[in-house]
C-alpha cells in the first residue's frame, strides 16, 4: 500500500489575460501549494481493474472522478497491464478554488508512477496532467510556481515562504462558485498587469495580491465579499479569493490571530484550516 499527500493549491496572483479561439481563457498566475489536502492511498491490483473507494458518500459515477480518470490515462499511456485499488480520504471542501480535485488526479499519477515502477520524469507527468485540467500540471510537483497559458506553461521557483511568525488561514464561506459564473462578465485585461507582476518581488504577497476573477464573482456572491472582509477586520494583513472562488486566504501575523479568526468565522465557513506553505516534492 502506497501514500500520496495532495496538497491543495491557492492563487497569490491570478489574471485573466484573453480568449483564446478555442474558447478557453490564458491566464497569468502564481500558484503556491499549502500544506492542507486529501491523501490518497493506493494498491496493486493484479487483475488490470482500476477502482476507487472514498471516505464520504459516493454521488456520481467513480469514472468521472479525476482519480480515476488519471490512472487510465497512464495505464493506456505506458500500456500497463496492471490495476490499482484506490482509497481517497477527502478533506478538502469541492468548488472551493482550491484544486482539490486536481491535486487528487495529480497524487495519482505521483502514486501509480511508483505503483507500477514507470520512471517517468515529473515533466512527462506534467504532460499528461495536463488533458486532467489546467491545475493538474502545476500540482504533480507543486511548491511554487508562475503558469500562463491555461496553466501548463509552467515557470517553477524557489519555494516561497511566509514571514517569520506568521500564518495562513484559509477558509470556504457556505456557497460554491460555478465556474461559468465567475467568466460571466470578466472582461479579459491583456498583458500589462501580469508583465509587471512578474518583474516584481514574489514575496511581496500583500502588494502582488490580485484576483482579476474577484470582478465578477463578489457581486454575484456577497458571502465571499463578506468574508473576505472578515479576515481583514480579524487582523489579516490581505485577503484574496483563490482561484474562481468561492474560498479566500489571508495571511495573519501570528497563528494565535489567525485561530482566534476561525472561531470567530464559525458557521460562516464551510471549511477553514490555519496552515502554511507547502514546499513542493
Amino acid at each position: 500500500m502506497l501514500q500520496e499527500f495532495a496538497p491543495a493549491k491557492i492563487n497569490l496572483f491570478l489574471d485573466i489575460l484573453s480568449k483564446r479561439p478555442d474558447g478557453y481563457h490564458n491566464l497569468g498566475t502564481l500558484f503556491q501549494t499549502i500544506n492542507a489536502g486529501d491523501t490518497l492511498s493506493g494498491e496493486l491490483d493484479l487483475s488490470g481493474k482500476i477502482s476507487l473507494r472514498y471516505n464520504w458518500p459516493q454521488e456520481y459515477p467513480v469514472e468521472s472522478d479525476l482519480v480515476y480518470k488519471a490512472a487510465l490515462l497512464l495505464q493506456k499511456a505506458y500500456d500497463v497491464k496492471q490495476g490499482v485499488s484506490f482509497y481517497l480520504e477527502k478533506k478538502m471542501p469541492l468548488g472551493a478554488g482550491l484544486g482539490g480535485g486536481s491535486a487528487d488526479a495529480a497524487a495519482a499519477l505521483r502514486l501509480l508512477n511508483r505503483l507500477w515502477n514507470l520512471n517517468a520524469s515529473a515533466e512527462d507527468l506534467e504532460k499528461l496532467g495536463a488533458k486532467l485540467g489546467a491545475d493538474v500540471p502545476f500540482l504533480v510537483q507543486g511548491g511554487s510556481a508562475k503558469a500562463e497559458g491555461i496553466g501548463e506553461v509552467l515557470t517553477h521557483m524557489e519555494p516561497l515562504k511566509l514571514p517569520e511568525g506568521s500564518a495562513l488561514l484559509v477558509a470556504t464561506p457556505q456557497c460554491a462558485v460555478p465556474t461559468k459564473a465567475a467568466y460571466a462578465g470578466c472582461v479579459p485585461s491583456g498583458d500589462a498587469r501580469w508583465e509587471a507582476y512578474k518583474n516584481s518581488d514574489p514575496n511581496d504577497f500583500k502588494g502582488g495580491a490580485y484576483n482579476k476573477f474577484e470582478d465578477s464573482v463578489l457581486p454575484q456572491f456577497p458571502l465571499i465579499a463578506q468574508m473576505k472582509q472578515d479576515f481583514v477586520d480579524y487582523g489579516a494583513d490581505f485577503a484574496l479569493m483563490s482561484g474562481s472562488g468561492a474560498s479566500v486566504f489571508g495571511v495573519f501575523p501570528s497563528k494565535a490571530l489567525a485561530e482566534e479568526a476561525v472561531k470567530k468565522l464559525g458557521k460562516t465557513a464551510r471549511y477553514a484550516t490555519v496552515t502554511d506553505f507547502f514546499t513542493g516534492f
